[in-house]
């Protein structure tokens, strides 16, 4: 399946944010690059798609934000995990294990 062909489900996006970000803080074009990275660009994410999600996180409370220097010297904002982001980052990645788990043995059945 093709990267334009797959679609976020609904807290797809939050999770692989959440999880990117609780390696290292991070501008938005480098986490849309990472998660493109270690999806085998299976998840190609917009910036339509990203900025909102990181707006709508920082307003949750499981973000921050700071202006910074990105590696080609363009003013960036970057933007890092905080306590209550990695315990969101905790139950959705809890919750993925049990999905995941339950379509695997769903998909096995006979």
């Amino acid at each position: 399946m093709s990267p334009s062909n797959t679609n976020l489900l609904q807290g797809t996006l939050d999770v692989l944010i959440l999880k990117v970000l609780a390696l290292q803080p991070m501008h938005g074009l480098g986490i849309s690059n990472r998660i493109a990275q270690v999806t085998s660009n299976t998840f190609v994410v917009k910036p339509g798609s990203l900025f909102p999600a990181l707006h709508r996180m920082e307003e949750a409370g499981w973000l921050t934000s700071t202006w910074g220097e990105s590696e080609n010297n363009r003013r960036a904002k970057f933007y890092r995990l905080t306590a209550a982001g990695r315990r969101q980052l905790k139950q959705e990645t809890d919750l993925w294990a049990r999905i995941s788990a339950a379509m695997a043995r769903a998909l096995k059945a006979t």
